[in-house]
């Protein structure tokens, strides 16, 4: 246990701002005072590079990862094939989500799921989703960094962004 009061009262407004539990929240406090902003950003894109190697290869989806923080870095890498402000009939995301796998169901779900997609109550049309979605619980641990450095800037810029392009998601994924 810390002894360092002051540190206390941040974990604890941290964990009140997020939701997160005191170890994670305190873990999260101790990193971010041990990285210069400047490395930040390069940090959480190795992360999220890290997470979404074993899966994608080639554009392609390999497989879909068990656990939830894998899983949203990858759905942010197939979120990153739709323009912010576009809407999508069920085909046109029927389309981009064939590219990457065969289960276009279960993916258009995900990303709905996620709050990376917003869906009409009819289901005609989809969009990226007009701003970050609000994580509660465990949630708020299993996204990852980069979702918070990188999603803000992506609905923010209105275009498509390519997966593994310097302004998309992450770094390339090894081939």
């Amino acid at each position: 246990m810390t002894r360092d009061s002051d540190l206390k009262k941040h974990v604890r407004a941290r964990m009140a701002r997020t939701g997160e539990n005191y170890t994670s929240a305190r873990a999260a406090l101790l990193a971010e005072q041990a990285v210069r902003p400047a490395d930040r950003e390069a940090a959480a894109r190795a992360e999220h590079a890290r997470l979404i190697r074993p899966f994608l290869r080639d554009g392609r989806l390999l497989g879909m990862p068990a656990r939830r923080r894998a899983r949203t870095a990858v759905m942010l890498e197939i979120l990153a094939r739709f323009a912010p402000g576009e809407v999508y009939d069920e085909t046109q995301v029927g389309e981009v989500l064939e590219a990457v796998h065969e289960d276009v169901a279960f993916l258009r779900r995900e990303l709905v799921d996620l709050g990376y997609l917003e869906r009409e109550a009819d289901g005609a049309a989809y969009r990226v989703a007009a701003r970050v979605p609000r994580r509660e619980g465990n949630m708020v641990q299993e996204i990852t960094q980069w979702e918070r450095l990188w999603l803000p800037r992506f609905i923010a810029s209105g275009a498509s962004v390519a997966p593994g392009s310097p302004e998309g998601p992450g770094a390339p994924a090894e081939r």
